[in-house]
């Protein structure tokens, strides 16, 4: 008796079976692919094979995408389509040799076209979005610890595959997008993207957006922290949440597990020195806050967002001294937290009597800590450093500080001990032993 036939897909509500012979071959190889030992022994045949079939489906989409109405009649090819990227996916896990084999007949270039092809369909349903999802899983598996691989996928992928999959709305695809971009980047590459900023500030939103994912967590992490002149680009055309995420991974990167290496330190310097100017010039923004038509303006909490990181630089001993001389950057700290002291007493607003506000991930969110932290740094540029004590009590600071440390309501530093008298808050402040860790 007959095998019973597999069902015929289904797209826009018209039935169409798929090629029965090939689509079961199909099925049949991926699924012994599942097994090293099938993989090692599979011939170069094999692959021409699913080669050809690739490009015989693909025709159908080229034709769909020139003219709509061939839409309907697309579930056969999109389900050989699917079958033939999970095979060569399962074919290229952990195995050289078909990776080397599929790359050379040259069905990278075939698969990257076809998936900028499933961009242009103009259709939502289901089987697209599988195809998708698997042509770009072959993509990366193809070029997984495998060099000669990685350049080809960068050749035919970047910039186009990068654009169009990193900002789609299908979590998937954003994902498996990342995985190619993440296996393919290296410093030379590096320097094209510095070219295509676009397609870095796609990456931070897409950790913004899905900040579960590993894969942009470790493009970022990994690779964008390690080039300062690709974040200084990228943060002058960021849009503030972005800014905020991007300040958010830098100090997950300070304050982690791993401390930073002797490779890590001159990078950091460079991110230290465009963190302090830009909170130099920037600064005196937060005042806007004040007002209740700016209580959340995305602006202000990015540079609140900036103090964040200066605390943490200023407490890693590598990028403590780089900061105590940074030009302007204590006067400026002191100047801000008088501004913000009087802002408070003069009116009700956020910095008045019990109110408070620090930057979170979502910067739409304020609350406690701006000052706590304003104080933080002072305290931290003045560690072992006599030119800045002084400059602190030459400024007014230690007064404004004592204010602002009164154990009382309006206090941002409430600390677990009974009140301390004034001689004990200037030793915290101007001392030579410890610096301020938190406040």
């Amino acid at each position: 008796m007959a095998a019973p036939r597999p069902p015929p897909g289904r797209l826009s509500g018209v039935m169409m079976p798929a090629p029965i012979q090939d689509l079961e071959a199909l099925r049949a190889l991926t699924a012994l692919f599942k097994e090293q030992r099938n993989r090692e022994t599979a011939p170069r045949t094999i692959f021409q094979r699913v080669l050809d079939i690739l490009k015989k489906s693909s025709h159908a989409v080229e034709l769909a995408c020139r003219d709509p109405s061939q839409v309907e009649h697309l579930a056969s090819s999109l389900q050989l389509i699917t079958e033939c990227f999970r095979c060569l996916r399962n074919a290229c896990i952990e195995c050289s040799v078909n990776q080397n084999s599929i790359r050379n007949l040259g069905t990278i270039g075939v698969a990257v076209d076809l998936i900028l092809l499933f961009r242009e369909l103009r259709v939502e349903q289901d089987s697209l979005l599988t195809a998708f999802r698997c042509g770009l899983q072959f993509l990366g598996n193809i070029a997984s610890r495998n060099e000669d691989s990685q350049s080809v996928v960068w050749m035919h992928a970047f910039p186009e595959l990068f654009l169009s999959c990193l900002n789609h709305p299908d979590r998937k695809i954003v994902a498996y997008s990342s995985m190619i971009l993440f296996t393919s980047l290296n410093s030379e590459r590096m320097k094209e993207l510095e070219e295509n900023l676009n397609i870095a500030i796609d990456v931070v939103e897409a950790h913004r957006k899905q900040p579960e994912s590993e894969w942009p967590f470790l493009i970022i992490t990994d690779h964008f922290l390690k080039s300062p002149e690709l974040v200084k680009a990228m943060y002058a055309k960021m849009s503030n949440q972005e800014r905020v995420t991007l300040l958010d991974l830098m100090i997950a990167k300070i304050v982690g597990d791993e401390p930073l290496t002797k490779d890590d330190a001159p990078v950091f310097l460079s991110h230290a020195e465009l963190i302090a100017s830009t909170f130099v010039d920037q600064c005196k923004i937060v005042l806007k806050l004040t007002s209740e038509q700016h209580a959340d303006d995305e602006e202000a909490l990015a540079t609140i967002r900036l103090l964040d990181v200066l605390c943490e630089m200023t407490a890693n001993t590598d990028l403590l001294g780089y900061l105590q001389v940074f030009p302007g950057l204590l006067e400026r700290v002191i100047d801000l937290l008088r501004l913000i002291h009087v802002a408070g007493n003069d009116s009700t607003n956020i910095f008045s009597t019990c109110a408070s506000i620090k930057a979170e991930g979502d910067v739409s969110n304020v609350a406690e800590g701006f000052k706590s932290h304003l104080i933080r740094l002072i305290g931290n540029l003045c560690y072992k450093n006599k030119d800045n004590q002084d400059k602190v009590n030459e400024l007014d600071g230690i007064p404004l500080i004592l204010d602002s440390c009164g154990l009382d309501d309006s206090n941002p530093c409430i600390l677990d001990v009974p009140p301390r008298r004034e001689k004990e808050l200037m030793k915290i402040m101007c001392c030579n032993d410890a610096r301020v860790k938190a406040c």
